[in-house]
This record gives structure tokens, C-alpha cells and sequence, in this order.
């Protein structure tokens, strides 16, 4: 937003798209002049801000003394001209008006309700009370209701002038009750020719600044044109201690129109969060972003230190993203960030008059990186430090969170209908979050550990309660530790798809089809131990591991399973598999192995088959060895025995020490 003369100019400026299209802008910071922080006073009780008086002053200004304190309690008409007081003089407000004319203080206060938008006020003065209430019918250059592009974008610049007039004249706090109007979100402010950025255009707000709004406040993008790809309502560029609290933001997503080529990024912002440290945004309500509703970024890049200014301590809570296109929050580069407390709801749905864009997941977070032309990988944005915690999240179209790029990122304690994920990330941790599927969900997994190379590692997925799903949890990750879950009312508990270094630990797995899973793949160094697996399917599968490790890549590989307790009378399964350790396992069931290689199945303290046989063994074998077992005798048909061997090449095939039991 272009500013008044005496406001900071933003002076330098240069673009950059990011991997996930967010952060198009990134500015060289503004000098900042420092102010002493205030604390927040929205707590004290309202003020009566109604003109009541119809009287005009029987008095002028014109033998004003200095150190004077004047009640206007009446309507005072400077018939246009400007006044100059002496030095000290206050101004306090009993129902009355000033306006029409100039005042040009030398020191002193006034009453910040005396202020207008036909009254200017010039030199050394500051508010009676850092609350600053707006009371909209005394500004007549903020239009409410239907209008214009053109008045639209001069509401941009009127209420952001505002703003920093209050703030210069000490305003802490500016509260907005019973107010409606659009904003012109997509257009440069005149006469200025300079490239678009869209936390400029926005309405800034100042540091050391709150801006408190209520559920009377409606702040609305006005539609843009076909083929626009940013803007925001309000934005927090390159400022301190600044808070939003409270509030309707609402889109122009269904009002709007998008061109036939628009690929999912065609719309704006709500808020545009760039280069802030210590933000609050509180209790605000985005309604229909049509690009998203708030991104989070920063000024130029990390390798560039000399003109990096980073995002750091930007708290999102108790808001609301509801039918946000493409997604509701984006962090694309910052850091000591809090989602906490907000609801998220229909995230990057289709609606009437648009798709639901690209992206799809509530919260994302995506910072941008790339190599150089020695490979050396170079991270452009950085997001780091971040903690998700306590939402409420259902039917996002691709899920809750995904975790793209990023390190040391917590998504905690939150009530979840679709889907997180992470990818190539390292220190990311999804801990005690409630998983509950609901619509489109239940046809897919809960947790999916995506995401491999030098950068991935040190994850974990722990504590969660997981409902509902196909699949609970998908792990085909570096260095994932899947520990202490409650996997319930699903097909499959655990599905293995080419991890590195997995550990998956003390979970507890009831599951109609399979409880642990890995067709077709491979698994590098695998640690399955202390879990609880039941199969409630009477042909389903505790362990079904088919077409594992056996490429001349994967030979090698090994996964150890053990310690594991399986109930209910089903299979464990290892068909055409190599590199499988099978070691002190409770086992309600039997096990199955059919043309395997580097196989080891030893000292389990109990197979207890019924309708099967204890050891089944089938097909062509090599290295396998089955020692030490106790197995029950099996109590179904005569034809099951304690272990079949009905190997191809029984000379593949070590038995040894095993033990039959009768009941």
C-alpha cells in the first residue's frame, strides 16, 4: 500500500516463486522506527463514541493559552482554516465535533473521538487513550457495502493511512466494531507504476499495533478478474509485535472469475504474513480465500544473508479457515511458529463456482530449495521450528498437514478427519493426535512417512489414535520411528513401502485385513518389535510380507521382526521374501513361507495354530532356517500338523530344535 509522505517507503524490490507458489513477493526491508511496546488494553470498557450534541461552540480557538485542556461538548466549525496552538493543549471529547479545518499542535492530546476524516491534525500530538475505536460513518473515505474497484482501492489506502496516523499519534490499540466493506486486493495503488506485491497493496498493519475487530466486522476482497494470482486483505510486512484479533476476512472465491487457464493458483490471500516477528493472528475468521487464507514468508532468501530478513514468531490460534481454495494456511519460510486452537474445515473443496485448486491440505508447509550446478543442495526459504497443535480439522480434499520440506516440526494433540503427511523433512514429529476418518478419508491411510535422500531423517510418529482408515499408517521414509499408536477399524494397520532404518515399536494394531504389510517393495534395516496385532478378518493376515527385498539392489536388506504379540487365529505370511528375521514372537496362528531367501525363524515363544498348520512351508528356499519354536499342536483338521514342510528344496531348509506341543 502506497503511503503517506510521512510514512517509511519500501525502496527496493525483486520476485521469486517458490515451490509451492507462495511468497511471490520478496521486498528488501524498510528502515523501521522503534516504539515502545504497549500492552494490549482491549479489555477496558467501551466508550461512548456517539456525536450527541447539535449545538454549535460559542467559542473559537483563537485565544487559546497554552497548557489548556478544552471539553468539546459541542460542534466546533474551523470554517476551513488552520489553527496553530500553543504549546500543550488538550482536546477532550463530551459528545461534541471538530471539523472542517486544520489543528497544529505543539504537544498535547486529543481525544482520538474527536478525530475525522474532516478534521486534519499536523505536529507534536498523541491520543488521550492508545485505544483507538473506529467509528465509520465519521470517515467518509472508507466506503462500506457494494461499490467500485476504484473506491475499493481507496479503501485500501485510506484505512491503512488510518492506521499509521493513530499509531503515530500513540495509538497501541485500534478497535473496529460494526463495519462491511471490500478491499481491492489485486491492483496497484495510483500514481505508483512499480511491480505488483501483494503485502504491499495490502492494508498494512504497523508494528507494535492491534488491530481488534469483532463479530460486527467484515472485511471483504472485491472479486477480481480472470487470471489474477495474488493479493490479501491485510498484511504484516517487515514489522514487530503486531497483532489481528477478531474479525470476518472473506474472500472472493465464489465471486470472482478465473480464466480457462487458470492450473489451481489463479485467486488471493486473506492476510499475508512477510518478514513479521512476534505476530499474533487471534480468533479470525477466513471465509472463501480463493487462493488460501493466510501465508507466511520472508523477505529475500537464506542465501543471500545480506538481504534475508526471516519471519520468526508468528502465532496463528482460534481462528477459523472454513471453504478455503487450495489451503488454509501456507508457511513457506519462518520460524517459532504456533498453529494452535484454530478449526479448519472443507479446505481445498470444489464449490459452484470453482475447484479446489492445487495443494488440497489444510496447512502447508513447503519452503523452497534447489541444487546448484555442483548438486549442492541450497535452501532458498527455511521453515523450521513449528508446532501444530490443538486443532480441529475435517474434510480437507488432501488432508490436514503436509510437511513437504521443513525441520523440527510438531503436529500434536489435534482432532484430525483427513490426513498428515511428511516428506522431505528431518526432526518432524506427529505425536498424541486423534485421527477419526470421515467421508473421502476412510478410503485412504491416516499418517503417510513419505520422503527420502540426505535430508530426511529423525521423524517420528508417536502416541496417535488412528480410526477409520484403509490404511493407518504408510511408512516409506528414512529413519521413521512409528512407536506407541493406536491403529483401530481399519484394513491395514502398517503398510511397509520402502523405508530406510524404520523402527515401528509398541504399537497396538487391530485391523480387519492386515495388520503389517509390504507387497512388492523392499525394507532397509527394519526394526517391527513389542507390537499388539489383531486380525478380525478370519482370512486376514497379521504379517503379510510378498515380493520383499528380492531385486539384486535390495538382496541385502533385512527387517527383524520381534517381541510382537498376535492375536486371533490368523496368518503370518512371508511370500517370495528375503532378509526376514521372524525371533521371539507370541503368535496366535500360523506361518506361512513360500519361496524364500535369508529367512530366520527362531525361539517364538508360542505358535498356536487352529485352522492351519504351525509352520507351513512351500515353494523353492534357500538359507532359511526354522530353529528353536514352540509350536502348539494345531487344533483343527487332522491334515495340519506342527510344521509342514513341504518345501522344493528341502536342502534350503535348516529344522532345528523345535517343539510340537500337545494341548
Amino acid at each position: 500500500m502506497k503511503k503517506l509522505p510521512y510514512y517509511l517507503l519500501f525502496v527496493i524490490a525483486f520476485s521469486y516463486i517458490s515451490c509451492s507458489n507462495e511468497g511471490f513477493e520478496e521486498i528488501v526491508a524498510d528502515v523501521e522506527e522503534e516504539v515502545e511496546e504497549e500492552e494490549d488494553t482491549n479489555e477496558e470498557e467501551e466508550e461512548d463514541t456517539d456525536i450527541t450534541s447539535d449545538n454549535p461552540c460559542d467559542f473559537d480557538l483563537s485565544g487559546i493559552a497554552a497548557n489548556s485542556t478544552i471539553i468539546i461538548d459541542c460542534l466546533l466549525d474551523l470554517e476551513g482554516a488552520t489553527v496553530n496552538l500553543p504549546a500543550n493543549v488538550n482536546f477532550d471529547f463530551e459528545g461534541g465535533d471538530i471539523f472542517n479545518g486544520t489543528l497544529v499542535f505543539s504537544g498535547g492530546y486529543i481525544d482520538g473521538r474527536l478525530l475525522n476524516s474532516d478534521l486534519t491534525t499536523e505536529g507534536d500530538v498523541v491520543l488521550k487513550d492508545p485505544t483507538f475505536i473506529f467509528t465509520p460513518s465519521r470517515w467518509k473515505n472508507i466506503i462500506e457495502g457494494q461499490t467500485t474497484s476504484d473506491i475499493a482501492l481507496e479503501n485500501n489506502a485510506n484505512l491503512e493511512n488510518l492506521f499509521y496516523l493513530t499509531k503515530e499519534m500513540e495509538a497501541t490499540t485500534f478497535k473496529i466494531d460494526q463495519f462491511d466493506a471490500y478491499f481491492e486486493v489485486t491492483k496497484i495503488t495510483p500514481p505508483a507504476v512499480q511491480t505488483f506485491r501483494a503485502s504491499k497493496e495490502a492494508v498494512n498493519i504497523p508494528s507494535n499495533f492491534t488491530l481488534l475487530m469483532t463479530d460486527n466486522t467484515h472485511l471483504r476482497t472485491f472479486p477480481a478478474e480472470a487470471g489474477i494470482e495474488n493479493g490479501a486483505i491485510l498484511a504484516f510486512n517487515d514489522v514487530d509485535n503486531s497483532t489481528v484479533r477478531g474479525g470476518w476476512l472473506h474472500g472472493d472465491r465464489e465471486e470472482r472469475s478465473y480464466s480457462a487457464a487458470d492450473n489451481g493458483l489463479e485467486g488471493s490471500h486473506l492476510i499475508h504474513v512477510q518478514s513479521g516477528r512476534n505476530v499474533t493472528i487471534d480468533s479470525v475468521n477466513f471465509i472463501e480465500g480463493s487462493k488460501g487464507g493466510l501465508t507466511v514468508y520472508s523477505k529475500g532468501f537464506s542465501t543471500n544473508p545480506a538481504n534475508y530478513y526471516p519471519t520468526k514468531g508468528v502465532t496463528i490460534k482460534n481462528c477459523l479457515f472454513k471453504d478455503i481454495r487450495r489451503m488454509g494456511i501456507s508457511l513457506t519460510d519462518g520460524s517459532d511458529i504456533i498453529v494452535e486452537g484454530n478449526t479448519f474445515i472443507n479446505n481445498g473443496q470444489p464449490m459452484p463456482n470453482s475447484d479446489g485448486g492445487e495443494v488440497g491440505y489444510a496447512i502447508n508447509v513447503e519452503p523452497a530449495r534447489r541444487r546448484d550446478d555442483n548438486g549442492v543442495l541450497l535452501e532458498l526459504q527455511k521453515a523450521f521450528d513449528i508446532t501444530i497443535r490443538n486443532n480441529t480439522e475435517t474434510n480437507s480434499r488432501a488432508g490436514f498437514v503436509t510437511v513437504t520440506i521443513g525441520q523440527d516440526i510438531t503436529v500434536e494433540d489435534n482432532d484430525i478427519g483427513t490426513r498428515v503427511v511428511y516428506s522431505l523433512t528431518n526432526g518432524t514429529k506427529i505425536l498424541n493426535n486423534r485421527f477419526n476418518a470421515a467421508g473421502s478419508a476412510t478410503e485412504s491411510w491416516a499418517i503417510f512417512a513419505a520422503g527420502t535422500g540426505e535430508t530426511v531423517f529423525n521423524n517420528e510418529i508417536a502416541g496417535n489414535e488412528i480410526a477409520g482408515y484403509t490404511t493407518g499408517i504408510v511408512v516409506s521414509s528414512n529413519e521413521a520411528y512409528v512407536h506407541d499408536n493406536i491403529i483401530s477399524d481399519v484394513a491395514v494397520g502398517l503398510q511397509m513401502s520402502k523405508p530406510n532404518d524404520a523402527r515401528v515399536i509398541d504399537n497396538d494394531i487391530v485391523a480387519s485385513e492386515k495388520g503389517i504389510a509390504a507387497t512388492n517393495t523392499f525394507i532397509n534395516n527394519g526394526e517391527i518389535r513389542g507390537n499388539d496385532i489383531t486380525t478380525t478378518n478370519g482370512n486376514g493376515f497379521h504379517i503379510f510380507f510378498s515380493t520383499l527385498n528380492n531385486t539384486d539392489e535390495t538382496r541385502n536388506y533385512n527387517v527383524i521382526l520381534e517381541e510382537n504379540k498376535f492375536f486371533n487365529s490368523n496368518k503370518v505370511t512371508f511370500a517370495n521374501a528375503n532378509g526376514v528375521t521372524f525371533r521371539n514372537n507370541d503368535v496366535t496362528g500360523g506361518i506361512e513361507l513360500g519361496n524364500a531367501t535369508n529367512v530366520t525363524i527362531t525361539s517364538n515363544t508360542k505358535i498356536d495354530p487352529s485352522d492351519s498348520d504351525g509352520i507351513r512351508i512351500y515353494g523353492t528356499h534357500t538359507d532359511v532356517s526354522i530353529s528353536n519354536n514352540n509350536i502348539l499342536e494345531p487344533s483343527g483338521a487332522e491334515r495340519y500338523n506342527c510344521i509342514n514342510n513341504n518345501s522344493d528344496t528341502p536342502n534350503g531348509v535348516n529344522l532345528s530344535g523345535n517343539t510340537c506341543t500337545t494341548r
